[in-house]
């Protein structure tokens, strides 16, 4: 369903599409199991997107996405004439376990992900077979 809602044509032959779908997947079975509710299962897969957009999109640094996701974070605990993001859906604990997972799953590899977007590849044709 995932492959089918982020339109990868390509799986078979395409790496990119395949490290995307691992990327988004992982950080869905982690939100579950998470036991997030629907609202911060969506709040948490926009979290997601939107750090890798700023990566793959806008070439942000690792430094700075960390201080994106620090701004998205912001008012996460605070009361409710002081919350500012959508993220206010996470409790303090949740909002530490999210960040923890984004440590592990998109800053360490950071690098990698760079590659997997801003370096030049050479295209290979590769059969199904």
């Amino acid at each position: 369903k995932l492959e089918e809602f982020l339109n990868f044509k390509q799986l078979k032959t395409s790496l990119k599409e395949v490290i995307l779908l691992d990327y988004y997947a992982a950080g869905f079975w982690w939100a579950k199991e998470m036991n997030f509710s629907l609202v911060q299962l969506s709040r948490f897969m926009d979290l997601l997107n939107y750090l890798l957009e700023n990566l793959s999109d806008k070439h942000m640094t690792l430094a700075d996405n960390i201080k994106e996701l620090g701004k998205a974070m912001a008012g996460i605990g605070a009361t409710d004439s002081e919350s500012n993001g959508d993220l206010d859906v996470f409790s303090i604990d949740q909002a530490k376990a999210v960040i923890d997972y984004l440590s592990i799953s998109l800053f360490r590899p950071y690098k990698l992900y760079e590659h997997l977007f801003h370096s030049p590849r050479e295209e290979l044709v590769i059969s199904n077979e």
